[in-house]
């Protein structure tokens, strides 16, 4: 936040603070969807390798979550551009905002046991099955404090509890 930003949020109308709000939106999701479909095209080639289909069935089920999650995310990530073509010249961008933030949340989470779920299957390879379910676990760990906790502390700090 730039010096100055306090002072231009106080000034901008509602219609500027939803058009600023989107586009901080959209800027995020731009980010999170790459990776994330990046993620699922590498999950669905492993499914296909010859290792693989050999794999235990923990494995699989593991590689099953994993795959559902990582498409679940993509989902979550692309709702908001497909939820506002919908609605688009319809001035409801002050109800789709929240909405489309909410997805993006929940595409948060579902990436999370997506990359989580990719930890646990390439660790499961290299270590002992209880050590990579170990640090699979501070992993997880990590990604609810640093994505979820720390962000969440920080908002219900804020006098009106929103941090807007």
């Amino acid at each position: 936040m730039t010096q100055n930003e306090p002072y231009r949020r106080l000034s901008e109308d509602a219609g500027a603070r939803l058009d600023r709000q989107w586009g901080e939106l959209l800027q995020e999701l731009r980010l999170a969807q790459t990776g994330t479909q990046i993620l699922f095209a590498f999950l669905l080639g492993i499914a296909f390798q010859g290792a693989f289909q050999s794999a235990d069935a923990f494995t699989h089920h593991v590689y099953a979550v994993t795959l559902l999650a990582s498409a679940l995310a993509v989902g979550l990530f692309l709702a908001p551009v497909s939820f506002h073509r919908i609605v688009y010249r319809h001035q409801l961008r002050d109800r789709m905002l929240p909405i489309a933030s909410r997805m993006a949340v929940a595409g948060l989470a579902f990436l999370v046991l997506a990359l989580t779920g990719g930890v646990l299957l390439a660790t499961d390879v290299v270590l002992s099955r209880p050590v990579a379910i170990l640090l699979t676990s501070i992993v997880l760990l990590w990604f609810v404090v640093f994505w979820y906790a720390i962000p969440e502390g920080v908002r219900r700090s804020m006098p009106n509890g929103t941090g807007e």
